[in-house]
Formats: structure tokens, C-alpha cells, sequence
């Protein structure tokens, strides 16, 4: 009798430890990884503009795995941020114009937002970035997932780069948006 008292204790004692580890196990899958997570920003930087239109420049690095893919940018400084390129356009010369697709930034790789490259361009700029003064910047990733990072604002003369014919933006009063001087 001693020992099927004691099988009995030493059965239950496994059965409730058992249930205590079930309960500390996580039947969860985890999280997947968000885009923005693998990403960071460096070497982020505005060209100064009191109006109109600018641009902002940065080192995209992406520590993840997988490609991570920037569809959109937002910034309280402008009205509208886009994605933008340079490219050769229909007469041979360099163009700006809207990056279709986005930008994308290679596992274990940079992606460089750079004057007269890929850039992020502020379309109208709702009050005057001077030099010195920091401008927050959003990017959006296709998983829907964000990234806020600060630039500071720079003096910089750059290229005077033309929109390529048809891609001009509208302005809210129904204006063409003028060609750009921002350097991007």
C-alpha cells in the first residue's frame, strides 16, 4: 500500500507539472518581423528651402534578411512627400520623377537616398527649413509598418534637376506645380 501511495503522489506531481509547463508554453505563433524593423537610418539630411518644394537624402540599411520595400514618406514639413527618382528621360537628358514601386532596400544591404539619385521629395513645404533646424520624416513600408526619423536641414545648392513632362503634380488650387529647385 506504502507504494502505490507513493506511484499515486509521483503520478499526480508529474501531471501537475506538466500542466504548469503546458501553461507557461506559448501556443502562439510569434509575431512576424514588421519591414520597418530592419531598418535604419543614417546619414539623413534636408536641403534648406523657405517654400515650394525640397528634398530629403539618408542611408537606408537594412539589417534583416529579406528585401524590405518603402512605398511612401510623410513629413509634418510638407503637404506632401513623395518617393522620388532620377532617370533618363525620352530626349536622353536626366529627369526627376515618382519612383513607381518604391524604393526598395536589399537584405543585408543600403539603399542611398542621395542628390541626383533616389530621394524623398517634399512637395510643399508648409513653413521655412533653415539650416540647423531638424524636419521629421516617416517612411512607410509595404507591410504597413512605419519608421520616424529626424533630419537636419542643410545648405545645399545641388543639381537643378527638371520633372520629366506629364509628372508634374497638382497644387490644391488646381495650379501645375512648378519645376522643382531642390537639388534632389
Amino acid at each position: 500500500m506504502n507504494i502505490t501511495r507513493r506511484t499515486s503522489t509521483l503520478v499526480t506531481a508529474l501531471s501537475v507539472t506538466g500542466l504548469m509547463l503546458t501553461g507557461c508554453s506559448s501556443t502562439q505563433p510569434a509575431a512576424a518581423a514588421k519591414e520597418s524593423d530592419s531598418v535604419v537610418v543614417r546619414e539623413q539630411w534636408v536641403k534648406a528651402a523657405d517654400s515650394g518644394m525640397t528634398a530629403a537624402f539618408a542611408e537606408l540599411q537594412n539589417t534583416g534578411d529579406a528585401d524590405v520595400h518603402v512605398v511612401g514618406a510623410s513629413s509634418p514639413a510638407s503637404s506632401r512627400t513623395e518617393l522620388h527618382e532620377m532617370a533618363t528621360g525620352d530626349d536622353g537628358a536626366m529627369v526627376m520623377r515618382p519612383k513607381e514601386g518604391g524604393f526598395v532596400v536589399p537584405a543585408g544591404g543600403t539603399h542611398v537616398l542621395a542628390a541626383g539619385g533616389d530621394h524623398l521629395m517634399l512637395m510643399d513645404v508648409t513653413s521655412p527649413l533653415t539650416p540647423g533646424a531638424d524636419a521629421e520624416f516617416t517612411l512607410e513600408f509595404e507591410d504597413a509598418s512605419t519608421a520616424t526619423f529626424t533630419a537636419q536641414v542643410r545648405d545645399f545648392s545641388g543639381a537643378q534637376e527638371n520633372y520629366e513632362p506629364g509628372t508634374m503634380g497638382m497644387n490644391t488650387d488646381g495650379s501645375a506645380t512648378p519645376a522643382p529647385t531642390h537639388g534632389g
